[in-house]
C-alpha cells in the first residue's frame, strides 16, 4: 500500500484513526452529519510524520531508551522527552511531502488563516481522551509558517506531560504516531465547550455549555471564568453569567493575544438561552453519532455554530445497558464485598452465575437494581435500615435519590397483609431475632456440609474437559447457589449479626455504652478469618530460630509470576534446599493447604491465589517473625478469650443492678451467648465459596492450557478477557477472536482508572453520600465506626497487601479489605479504610483481634500520608491527623 501524506478533512471518518489521528477521524466523521458544520482543512498523516522520524536515526534509538526509563525517574522521562522534541522539531521536512501539504493549501487559500492541531493516534478514544496532551496553533498564516508547526505537532508526541499520559494508560510509546490537522481558521463571536453529559455528576441528560466571547483559548488557558448553563429536556434550568474581563482575538499578521472586553459587554451572556438551545441539540446529533457523550469545542460565527472537535467524555462511570428507559437506582456490589476494582470478564461473569440476586455489569463493577424495593415505602425502611448499618454513606446516597421526589416513583399501597422485607435490628425495632437454636452444633452441621459440597466438587469435576466441562460447571453453580440459599445458612449468619446490633442497640440505651459488642466478640470460636491471620503466626514460630530460612525468604520476591503452586516449582522447592528449609516449606505449604485459595480481591476468579504465588504471603511471615514472639497465636486468641468473658460478667451484674434487671441479664445473656456461637460464622461462607472458585478456577485453567497448545490462544490467561459462555464457545469451536479480545483488554485499562459509585442511577449519575457531623475535631476525618478504641501511631498506608511493610505500633491505611487481608491484622493496633461496613469482613476481623477501627473515610488513602502520625476514634468514628 502505497504512503498518504495528506486527506482532506472530509474523505476522513472514525476507521481511520491509524491515518489520520484520533482527532482527525472524530473530524471526519463529524464532517459527515447531517446539519453539523466543521471547517474546511486537511490532514497531515502518520505516514508523513514516519517518513520524518525515519529519516532521523536518533528518534528510534531514543524511543528504544524512553521506554526503559523507570516511571518514577521524571528526570529521565524529561530528557529523553527534550531530545526526542528537538530531533523531530528540527529535522527537514523531505520535498515532497513539503509539496504535498503546500498544494493542499493552494486549495484552500495558500496566504489563509489556519489552525495547526496534532492528531495523535492514541487521542480522543472511547478509553482515553489525551485532552491538552498536544500541541494546538492558531491563526497560522502562510506555508512556511504552517510548516513549521505542523514540526512543533510532530514534537508535542513527546512532551513530559504526554509521555507520563501514555505511561499511565499502559501506551506504547513506539506505537503511537502523529497526524497534523490543518483546518481554516473561524474567528468567533462567541466559544467554548459543550459536554452532552454533566462531567461532574455523570448525569446523561444534563448538559452543560461553558461559553467566553472571542476564541476558545481563554476558556482552555484559565483566562476567564466561563458562562456555564445547564440544559435538560431541551430546557435551560441553571445559568451563571460571569464577569468575562478579557478575550483572546487573532492578530493580523499571526498568532493572538488577549484583550479586555468593553465594560459594558463583560456582564452580558456570551449566547442567548436559544442559542443555548440550538448548540445542545446539536451536540445530542454528534453523540448519537458517536454513540457515547462528547466533549465537544464549538465556535459561533454569524449566528451559526461551527464544531472543531468532539471527542468522548472519558471519566463518565458507565451505566448497566438496559431494555427500558425506565429509571433504576443501582447498588455497588464491590462496596459490600470489599472490592472496588475493575473485574476482568470471566470473574464479572462467573460472580453473576454463581450469586443469589440478579446482577448488571457496568464499569467492570457488579451492581444490583434496587428500585423495586425503593419504590415500596414498607421494602424501602428496611433497605434503608439495613444498608445504614452497613454504610451510612450509601444510605445518604440513597436517600438523597428519594429526595427528589420524582425519580423512584411510589406504587400504590402494598395489599394488606403483604409482607414488608426483613428488618435486621431486631428487638430495637420492633421485630424478633431469626429463630435458631444457639447451639453450636448447627455451625458444626453447616461447616461440614460445606466442606462435603467442595470435596465432590473436586472428585467430580477431575474427569470433565471440553465442553463437558463448561456443562458439569453450570450444574455445579446450581449446586453453589443452593448451599449459600440453605434456609439453615441464612439464619445462622443472621444470627450473629442481628445479636450483635442488640447487644449494641440495648447496652447503649441500658447502660450507655458505645459499642459493647466490641469485647463481647472478641475471640469468638470458629471465626475461619481470624485463625488465617493467627495461623500465620505459629507459620511465623516455625522459621523464627532458621536464620538460613529467613535470609533466603528475605532474597524472595514477588514478582507477579505464577509459578510457585504448592506442588512444585517456584521458591518453595528452593527453600528445602535451605538448612531448615524443609519444615519451614512443610509450615507454609499446610498453610496454603488451608488457606491458598484466598487473595486480594478474591470475588474475582481472575486473580492469582496464595497457592499460585505464595510469595505473596513472604512479606507479611517475616513482618511476624520480627515483631512477635513465639507462641503469640495462642496467647493473643487467650487474652481475647479472657477478655469477652470479662466484658460479660460486668455487662451482666451491672444490668442485674437495674430496675427489672434480672430480665435484662437474661436477655442480654442470651444474646452473647448468641453471638458467640454465630459470629465466628459470619465470615464462613465466604471461605466456602472461594473454596469453590479456586476448583472451578484451577479446572478453567486447565482447558485454556489445552487451547495454548492447540496453538487456538497464545497466553492462558486470555481466557480471563471472556465471559463464561465466550470461553465455552472458544472450546466448542477451537478458534478465538483476537480483536475482541484485544478491545476487552483495552477496555479494562481504561475501567482500571474508573472510581466506582456507591450508587448510580440509569441517567448516569454517580451519587455519593456524606456524613452529616458536627461532633468531631476541625480537620479529622469522618467515617463509621466498626471497632470501639482509641489509638495513636504510624499510618501505613498500604495498597499491595504483598509490599507491607510493618513496626509494632503501625495503623493499617488502605482502600478496602477482604479475609485475604486478616494476615496483616495481627501486627497493627488500628485501622482505617475507604470502604466497609459494620459486617464487612474487615470490621469483623478487627473486632476480633480488638483492634480500634474507623471505615468508610472517604479518599483515606490519599489524605492520609504514608508515616503520618493519626489517632483513630473506633467508637466515635473518626481519625484525627497527628504534627
Amino acid at each position: 500500500m502505497s504512503e498518504r501524506y495528506v486527506v482532506d478533512l472530509r474523505e476522513a471518518d472514525e476507521t481511520q484513526v491509524a491515518l489520520v489521528g484520533g482527532k482527525g477521524a472524530h473530524l471526519g466523521g463529524l464532517s459527515r452529519i447531517e446539519g453539523i458544520s466543521v471547517p474546511d482543512g486537511f490532514c497531515v498523516t502518520t505516514d508523513a510524520f514516519r517518513l520524518v522520524a525515519d529519516h532521523v536515526p536518533s528518534v528510534r534509538d531514543l524511543l528504544d531508551r524512553l521506554a526503559r526509563v523507570d516511571a518514577g525517574d521524571r528526570e529521565g522521562t524529561r530528557t529523553l522527552g527534550a531530545r526526542l522534541r528537538q530531533a523531530v522539531e528540527e529535522a527537514p521536512v523531505p520535498e515532497g511531502l513539503a509539496a504535498a501539504i503546500t498544494g493542499a493549501l493552494v486549495r484552500f487559500g495558500e496566504q489563509g488563516a489556519y489552525a495547526v492541531r496534532s492528531s495523535a493516534t492514541a487521542e480522543d478514544l472511547p478509553t482515553a481522551s489525551f485532552a491538552g496532551q498536544q500541541d494546538t496553533y492558531l491563526n497560522v498564516i502562510g506555508p512556511a509558517a504552517v510548516l513549521r508547526h505542523i514540526s512543533r505537532c510532530w514534537a508535542s508526541l513527546f512532551t513530559e506531560r504526554a509521555v507520563a499520559y501514555r505511561r499511565r494508560h499502559g501506551i506504547d510509546h513506539a506505537a503511537v504516531d502523529m497526524a497534523v490537522v490543518v483546518q481554516r481558521m473561524v474567528f468567533p463571536d462567541a466559544a467554548g465547550v459543550l459536554f452532552t453529559a454533566d462531567p461532574v455528576t455523570g448525569n446523561r441528560k444534563a448538559a452543560t455549555v461553558d461559553a467566553g466571547f472571542g476564541l476558545g483559548e481563554a476558556l482552555v488557558s484559565g483566562l476567564v471564568d466561563p458562562d456555564v448553563f445547564t440544559v435538560r429536556e431541551d430546557e435551560v434550568v441553571a445559568r451563571t453569567i460571569r464577569a468575562k474581563q478579557r478575550a483572546v482575538h487573532a492578530l493580523p499578521g499571526g498568532g493572538t493575544r488577549d484583550v479586555p472586553v468593553d465594560p459594558r459587554r463583560q456582564g452580558e451572556p456570551a449566547l442567548t438561552d436559544a442559542q443555548v438551545l440550538r448548540l445542545v441539540r446539536l451536540g445530542r446529533r454528534i453523540e448519537a453519532h458517536f454513540g457515547c457523550p462528547q466533549d465537544i469545542e464549538w465556535c459561533l460565527v454569524e449566528d451559526g455554530f461551527r464544531i472543531v472537535q468532539s471527542r468522548p467524555i472519558t471519566t463518565l462511570f458507565p451505566v448497566p445497558e438496559r431494555d427500558d428507559r425506565e429509571n433504576r437506582v443501582y447498588l455497588s456490589v464491590g462496596h459490600q464485598q470489599m472490592m472496588t476494582d475493575a473485574m476482568k470478564p470471566l470473574g464479572l461473569s462467573m460472580w453473576r452465575l454463581t450469586a443469589m440476586a440478579p446482577m448488571f455489569e457496568a464499569g467492570g463493577r457488579l451492581f444490583v437494581d434496587s428500585t423495586a424495593r425503593l419504590a415500596s415505602p414498607a421494602s424501602r425502611a428496611a433497605l434503608l435500615d439495613l444498608v445504614g448499618r452497613s454504610d451510612p454513606l450509601t444510605r445518604d446516597a440513597l436517600e438523597t435519590v428519594l429526595g427528589r421526589g420524582d425519580f423512584v416513583p411510589t406504587p400504590p399501597e402494598a395489599a394488606p397483609g403483604a409482607r414488608p422485607g426483613p428488618r435486621p435490628g431486631g428487638a430495637p425495632s420492633g421485630g424478633a431475632p431469626t429463630p435458631i437454636a444457639t447451639d453450636p452444633a448447627v455451625v458444626t452441621g453447616l461447616v461440614e456440609r460445606s466442606e462435603a459440597s467442595v470435596a465432590a466438587l473436586e472428585r467430580d469435576i477431575r474427569t470433565k474437559t471440553g465442553p463437558a466441562l463448561f456443562d458439569f460447571l453450570l450444574e455445579a453453580f446450581d449446586e453453589h447457589k443452593r448451599v449459600l440459599a440453605d434456609p439453615l445458612n441464612m439464619q445462622a449468619i443472621m444470627a450473629g449479626m442481628e445479636a450483635t446490633w442488640w447487644l449494641n442497640d440495648n447496652l447503649r440505651e441500658w447502660l450507655g455504652e458505645k459499642n459493647a459488642a466490641d469485647t463481647l466478640t472478641l475471640s469468638a470460636p470458629g471465626n475461619v478469618t481470624s485463625e488465617m491471620g493467627l495461623a500465620l503466626l505459629d507459620v511465623a514460630d516455625v522459621i523464627r530460630p532458621l536464620p538460613q530460612v529467613v535470609a533466603f525468604l528475605q532474597g524472595v520476591h514477588d514478582e507477579g509470576v505464577q509459578g510457585g503452586d504448592v506442588q512444585g516449582g517456584g521458591f518453595l522447592d528452593e527453600l528445602a534446599k535451605v538448612p531448615g528449609g524443609t519444615a519451614a516449606r512443610d509450615a507454609i505449604r499446610a498453610y496454603l493447604d488451608r488457606y491458598g485459595m484466598r487473595c486480594v480481591a478474591e470475588i474475582d476468579i481472575t486473580r492469582p491465589r496464595w497457592r499460585e504465588r505464595p510469595a505473596t504471603l513472604v512479606p507479611v511471615i517475616l513482618d511476624n517473625v520480627r515483631n512477635f514472639a513465639p507462641g503469640a497465636a495462642a496467647r493473643r486468641f487467650e487474652e481475647g478469650r479472657q477478655r469477652a468473658l470479662e466484658k460479660e460478667q460486668d455487662v451482666l451484674s451491672r444490668l442485674r443492678a437495674l430496675p427489672d434487671g434480672d430480665r435484662k441479664a437474661d436477655e442480654a445473656k442470651a444474646m452473647i451467648d448468641r453471638v458467640r456461637t454465630f459470629i465466628g460464622y459470619r465470615e464462613y461462607p465466604k471461605y466456602g465459596i472461594v473454596a469453590r472458585y479456586f476448583v472451578y478456577k484451577q479446572a478453567l485453567l486447565a482447558e485454556a492450557g489445552r487451547l495454548v497448545r492447540a496453538g487456538v490462544l497464545p497466553d492462558a490467561e486470555d481466557v480471563f478477557y471472556l465471559t463464561f459462555q465466550e470461553f465455552h464457545d472458544v472450546v466448542r469451536a477451537n478458534r478465538v477472536d483476537g480483536r475482541l479480545l484485544q478491545r476487552r483488554k483495552d477496555a479494562f485499562r481504561s475501567y482500571q482508572s474508573l472510581r466506582p459509585p456507591r450508587v448510580l442511577t440509569s441517567d448516569g449519575e454517580a451519587v455519593t453520600g456524606s456524613y452529616r457531623r458536627e461532633d468531631v475535631p476541625a480537620g479529622a476525618l469522618v467515617g463509621l465506626p466498626v471497632s470501639a478504641g482509641t489509638v495513636e501511631g504510624r499510618a501505613r498506608v498500604i495498597l499491595d497487601m504483598a509490599r507491607a511493610d510493618l513496626e509494632p505500633g503501625d495503623i493499617l491505611v488502605t482502600a478496602h479489605t477482604d479475609p485475604s487481608w486478616s494476615p496483616l491484622f495481627v501486627g497493627i493496633t488500628g485501622l482505617v479504610t475507604e470502604v466497609g461496613g459494620l459486617m464487612t469482613h474487615g470490621a469483623v476481623i478487627a473486632r476480633e483481634y480488638g483492634l480500634p477501627a474507623v471505615v468508610g473515610v472517604e479518599q483515606a488513602t490519599g489524605l492520609i500520608r504514608d508515616g503520618q502520625r493519626i489517632r483513630v476514634h473506633g467508637a466515635d468514628g473518626y481519625v484525627e491527623l497527628l504534627p
